[in-house]
């Protein structure tokens, strides 16, 4: 769902009414710098909708995975930190090779108009990006492997966060419960699982852990995908907050929790934040029958981007061409009603 170059989780164009889907798009073809065209079917989210639609003709689904993240570095390590990014390749591997300083002088003019795909402009749009986080039993090749064919797998953007997602009708309210992961696998279904039958929406169970080396959390929100008369169709939930506030009713939305980046020095303020989430949530639009897909997304607070960094360092301002911010980000992997 993401790598180094860029993120599937959604686009903008295909995915207008999430604030959020403009995330390190990468916007070339893979090595070239021709521009790329943004198709239905590029994105997990598109794929999720296709397969129930196909599933509905032809009583198949071929789009049942589950999601990671990988770095696909060229140079034997993966650069997963925006503050110590180091390039995907030999030629990236310094500011100006990668656009994010100027080329020449101390101010932005002309951006690099490099016809390098492996440098130049397509650089400047590599992510430090991402890992494969596996809820495995035992750190063993067996639980492992057991672990990624059950799809109980999440991708993380860099950050070693951590998410968690279950589906089930709980015997009494579950999150914060002492022992919530076993009573969630006793009573419920983990994420790769597909649940038929519901005639009201489950209760799921999401679990959200900061890593302690990166920035503190700002939200959770649940993704629900499906499809109708054959068109893709997607809402965004927030379910939880920074603070403990309750989403708004009517927007689904968290408050602004007041978190802030200098971009002269990427220094933070972190507002209002969280360490973890935890909570049960059940979707208030749920209609039984309607096959459809959820999955976790969690969202950081806001720090500079790799770029951002390297031109602080270098005493010049961000290229503008390039997001000066970022929202280090984690997913889950699919449930699936049916």
């Amino acid at each position: 769902i993401t790598q180094i170059k860029g993120t599937s989780d959604a686009h903008p164009l295909l995915s207008p009414n999430d604030e959020w889907a403009d995330f390190e798009p990468y916007p070339y073809l893979i090595g070239s710098t021709k521009a790329n065209e943004v198709k239905p079917g590029s994105f997990v989210r598109q794929a999720l909708s296709r397969g129930l639609e196909i599933e509905s003709k032809f009583g198949v689904n071929p789009y049942e995975f589950g999601v990671i993240g990988s770095s696909d570095t060229h140079v034997a390590a993966g650069t997963f930190l925006e503050e110590k990014h180091w390039g995907k390749f030999p030629k990236d591997g310094y500011p100006k090779g990668r656009n994010s300083v100027p080329k020449d002088g101390d101010t932005w003019g002309e951006s690099h108009d490099s016809a390098d795909p492996l440098g130049g402009k397509p650089a400047g749009y590599y992510s430090a990006s991402g890992l494969a986080g596996v809820w495995a039993e035992a750190n063993t090749r067996d639980d492992l492997f057991a672990a990624m064919r059950s799809r109980e797998t999440f991708g993380t953007s860099g950050p070693r966060m951590a998410v968690r997602l279950f589906a089930g009708d709980f015997s009494s309210p579950i999150a914060g419960a002492e022992n919530a992961v076993e009573r969630a696998y006793a009573e419920g279904s983990p994420m790769g699982s597909i649940i038929s039958g519901a005639t009201e929406s489950p209760t799921f169970l999401a679990f959200a852990l900061q890593d302690p080396r990166s920035a503190p959390l700002q939200r959770m929100q649940m993704i629900k995908v499906w499809s109708e008369e054959g068109e893709h169709q997607e809402a965004v939930f927030d379910i939880a907050c920074a603070g403990g506030v309750a989403p708004d009713a009517a927007s689904h939305r968290c408050p602004d929790n007041g978190a802030r980046v200098d971009l002269s020095t990427c220094a933070t303020d972190p507002g209002v934040s969280a360490a973890s989430f935890e909570v049960e949530w059940q979707d208030p639009a749920f209609i039984a029958g309607q096959k459809t897909a959820y999955y976790i997304r969690v969202l950081e607070n806001p720090t500079c981007r790799w770029s951002t960094w390297d031109a602080v360092r270098n005493g010049t301002p961000p290229n503008p061409e390039l997001p000066a911010l970022i929202q280090e980000r984690a997913w889950s992997s699919p449930i699936w009603l049916k």
